[in-house]
């Protein structure tokens, strides 16, 4: 696969805090593909595509659309969620296919195929069940502020957290580690 158009503007292949202390003065288009090398830790080529599938969409929503809500259609279930405030369920089985991505796996603290189970607990407290155990594991689950009743977020490389707070002020995205979820 190729690079994107311009990739002296994109930087090198993996996001540095020292290169994005000047994220402001970066592309939005620069900023997007930051963001997708750290949300795709060793994965350059789900980037790349993921980065084709945003530029399209974008083209197509105009100046006016939030990076975001493009990013959460380009990234969804591969390396990114989405989900209601109240699919429990859907959150497991998203965050459980992401984690897949590094054969890891998350212990839940419970059976999440039990619907008493999944009864008792709700996306928020999942979510920061699912932030301590991959932070055992030298990862960061994240959640940005959809302002909706749904939950949106990712995973990075926790030796990235500085790099994806900066990405994610100059685009303007609202973002708080799983444990203090939206």
């Amino acid at each position: 696969m190729n690079m994107p158009d311009n990739e002296a503007d994109y930087g090198d292949h993996e996001a540095d805090p020292e290169d994005l202390d000047d994220a402001d003065e970066l592309t939005t288009e620069a900023l997007v593909w930051q963001l997708l090398l750290l949300v795709n830790p060793g994965d350059e080529e789900t980037a790349l595509r993921q980065f084709s599938h945003y530029r399209e969409a974008a083209q197509e929503a105009g100046e006016e659309a939030e990076p975001v809500w493009l990013l959460k259609d380009a990234i969804d279930w591969t390396s990114g969620f989405f989900v209601d405030w109240k699919d429990s369920e859907s959150f497991i089985d998203s965050v459980t296919e992401l984690v897949r991505r590094w054969n890891l796996e998350i212990d839940w603290g419970g059976d999440p195929s039990d619907e008493d189970f999944l009864d008792n607990t709700d996306v928020p407290a999942l979510m920061s069940t699912a932030y301590d155990r991959l932070r055992e594991r030298g990862y960061t689950l994240w959640t940005w502020d959809t302002g909706s009743d749904n939950y949106g977020g990712w995973i990075t490389s926790s030796r990235d957290d500085e790099a994806m707070r900066l990405v994610a002020v100059a685009l303007n995205i609202e973002l708080r580690p799983g444990s203090d979820s939206f």
